[in-house]
């Protein structure tokens, strides 16, 4: 299914000639609702296809300004974004989902659980990546006032896209009007007045080199539900690697089920590769792109 803010990413592959996986894959019991960083495509999330149980439907957002709606302006404000995406999720067949927003999707996902709750529609679980909390708002030099070869060296910089792009960038001037557009809405958006009731998950890499990772747990202070707090390695975009997307997808699914929640990862010293323990958490200077 595509809508015009909404694409339904296939997870996992069906076994040949198994019609229970057929069944299952048409009706499913969940679902996630995926928000990618500035300017990112829903194909941002197709690592994180093959985790997926095969009864939970992934959809990401898709924004105006890139994808199918590349021909669209992009928009530069949360408010108009939240309110097309939560009239997109209103309108789904109705079914128990959560909402994971990474960087600027964090910002999405938690106006949209918020947008979501007053329609009486929330989702169980709210996890927002790789971005500060709202009592933390950007300030100057803003990233969006950078100019197009300022702005490419910086994504660059955090792992964004390709240092081969340095020397292409007329490649990136679609991309770049999207991400430039996003990274306004962000940085013009201020702390609400009111939190929300939704459990929280927040998720981070301790070696990310825009996000202060101490902050993170002062998502805390936007919910009156539960928190919890994983961290991870891998830099600013950890959360599209396949080791981090598993140990991820695994507390969404716990959070959709009603099941117990994962054991807390283990030591880095004898944990699997891609996340660390909360307690290793350091000390990471922040920038002003997130």
């Amino acid at each position: 299914m595509t809508t015009n803010w909404l694409m339904t990413m296939r997870t996992g592959r069906p076994p040949e000639g198994d019609e229970r996986f057929r069944r299952s894959r048409a009706r499913p019991r969940f679902r996630v609702i995926a928000l990618p960083h500035a300017g990112g495509w829903p194909s941002a999330f197709q690592p994180w296809q093959p985790g997926l149980p095969d009864d939970v439907e992934l959809l990401v957002g898709q924004l105006p300004g890139r994808g199918p709606r590349i021909g669209e302006p992009p928009l530069r404000r949360v408010e108009p974004l939240v309110e097309g995406l939560s009239r997109a999720v209103a309108e789904l067949e109705p079914m128990p989902y959560a909402v994971i927003g990474h960087s600027f999707g964090s910002v999405l996902g938690y106006e949209l659980t918020k947008a979501m709750e007053h329609k009486g529609l929330p989702p169980r679980l709210l996890a927002v990546s790789a971005r500060q909390p709202p009592c933390f708002p950007s300030e100057p030099p803003f990233a969006h006032l950078r100019t197009d070869d300022e702005l490419l060296a910086h994504l660059v910089d955090i792992g964004g896209v390709s240092a081969d792009l340095l020397r292409r960038p007329a490649l990136m001037g679609p991309s770049l009007a999207a991400i430039r557009a996003d990274l306004e809405a962000m940085e013009t958006y201020r702390r609400p007045l009111s939190g929300t009731a939704v459990p929280i998950l927040s998720l981070g890499a301790v070696d990310d080199p825009v996000v202060i990772a101490e902050r993170l747990h002062l998502w805390s202070l936007e919910t009156t539900g539960s928190f919890t707090r994983l961290m991870f390695t891998g830099g600013h975009f950890y959360l599209y690697s396949p080791d981090s997307a598993a140990v991820i997808i695994r507390h969404l699914v716990s959070g959709l089920t009603g099941g117990s929640p994962p054991p807390a990862p283990p030591s880095p010293a004898d944990g699997p590769p891609g996340h660390v323990s909360p307690a290793a958490v350091g000390h990471v200077p922040e920038r002003t792109l997130s």
